[in-house]
């Protein structure tokens, strides 16, 4: 009995020590090599090892990751950047931003040889395409460092294909480094002149990886959990980038996998080039989250200063451990 009855505590605590906690991550799109290090934290067993038990699930056009995330219906979410994060902010929607994958903008502007455009102060009585969900405001800051305006351009909405700007419907149009930009380059369109915010002072961060602040209240240790896991996944997959793509064309295997070969790339170019690579992946830093703000109310796309204490907390990812954090 002695023995039957120890055998019986220690299976009891296994199972208090191997128990799981569920949570889900809400991704922005479907599967693809942008939330890599989500899928290989999953598939390395990263998140088992943090004793979480994480369901991904994917986005789409209809789904606001900030929604689903400020309601509780997902625990975790990656969300569009710091703009949309002060943007939900100012909609109410209780949402905290505990890690930044992309730490300099996924925008570019481009044009084709063909437009006589050479450099930005061209762009003056140009037809130019964007999507004005905050790319806009990066392009505006542009075009402040030449004394134009959005005045100057004829601006018009970018549709999801990049066919009417091919055709000549209109001379600039918008790119994410990682997809549109790739996309161009591997339909033979290697005429193009890039045009990067970065090079004109302009910085905006993407990607933010958002929780609830009642969920973070109520289970900080759960949030560093995922943030530290999240974070190893990452930096594995920019280290083993074959392995990594390997994990994400098996939740997906109709992918092209140049494609998200070149979309890791890029991916990792741009969360690895903060600070001139100096910044840790996935910093939240909150001297760029205010010269965002100051961006988006000179522009007046906020009506008020979000108190940004409330809205990022930088404290989780300085716990994450360095070599988690880095390459």
């Amino acid at each position: 009995m002695l023995v039957a009855g120890a055998f019986l505590v220690c299976a009891a605590q296994s199972a208090v020590v191997h128990a799981e906690d569920k949570v889900s991550v809400r991704l922005r799109w479907l599967p693809q090599a942008q939330f890599a290090g989500y899928y290989v934290a999953k598939a390395k067993g990263f998140y088992k090892d943090a004793g979480l038990d994480v369901t991904i699930n994917p986005g789409g056009p209809n789904i606001n990751v900030e929604t689903l995330v400020g309601s509780n219906a997902d625990t975790f979410g990656v969300g569009g950047g710091a703009d949309a994060q002060m943007f939900a902010r100012e909609k109410g929607l209780p949402l905290v931003v505990i890690g930044m994958m992309l730490q300099q903008s996924p925008h570019v502007f481009v044009v084709r040889a063909k437009s006589g455009i050479k450099t930005l102060a061209d762009f003056k009585g140009k037809k130019v395409s964007t999507w004005f969900t905050g790319a806009q405001y990066t392009l505006y800051a542009m075009l402040a460092t030449q004394k134009l305006t959005a005045s100057d351009l004829t601006m018009v909405p970018q549709a999801a294909s990049m066919s009417p700007f091919i055709n000549g419907d209109f001379d600039v149009a918008t790119a994410t480094r990682y997809n549109e930009f790739v996309t161009l380059q591997e339909d033979g369109i290697n005429d193009l002149t890039v045009f990067k915010p970065s090079d004109y002072g302009v910085t905006a961060v993407a990607d933010s990886i958002v929780v609830s602040e009642t969920y973070l209240k109520e289970h900080r240790k759960e949030s560093q959990a995922f943030l530290d896991a999240t974070l190893k996944g990452w930096a594995y997959a920019f280290a083993h980038r074959k392995e990594a793509i390997d994990i994400v064309m098996a939740q997906s295997p109709g992918l092209k996998r140049p494609h998200q070969e070149a979309m890791l790339d890029q991916y990792a170019t741009l969360a690895l080039g903060g600070k001139d690579g100096k910044s840790g992946i996935g910093e939240v830093d909150m001297s760029v989250v205010d010269t965002i703000q100051q961006r988006l109310l000179t522009y007046k796309a906020l009506k008020a200063p979000v108190d940004l204490n409330k809205a990022f907390d930088p404290t989780l990812w300085q716990q994450v451990p360095a070599a988690d954090k880095s390459l």
